[in-house]
């Protein structure tokens, strides 16, 4: 069940960023565009950490099934 709930979280975050840095753009404003960069990078590099792990435990899973199905 997390793993839907750091998607959400991670899609919130690209989405927000995405969002202030077209108003940081819209109003001129070079910290609310910065803002909007970092928040929407936060929300992508956690997508691909969450991904990682995911392949990881994966890997772990299918290694501990065959050693188990080797007994």
């Amino acid at each position: 069940m997390s793993n839907i709930k750091d998607e959400f979280e991670n899609n919130k975050d690209k989405v927000i960023g995405k969002t202030k840095e077209a108003v940081g753009k819209a109003i001129g404003s070079q910290e609310t565009e910065l803002k909007g960069k970092l928040q929407y990078q936060k929300g992508n590099l956690n997508e691909k950490l969450n991904d990682t792990v995911e392949k990881v435990a994966e890997k772990i899973n299918d290694k501990l099934d065959e050693n188990e199905e080797q007994k």
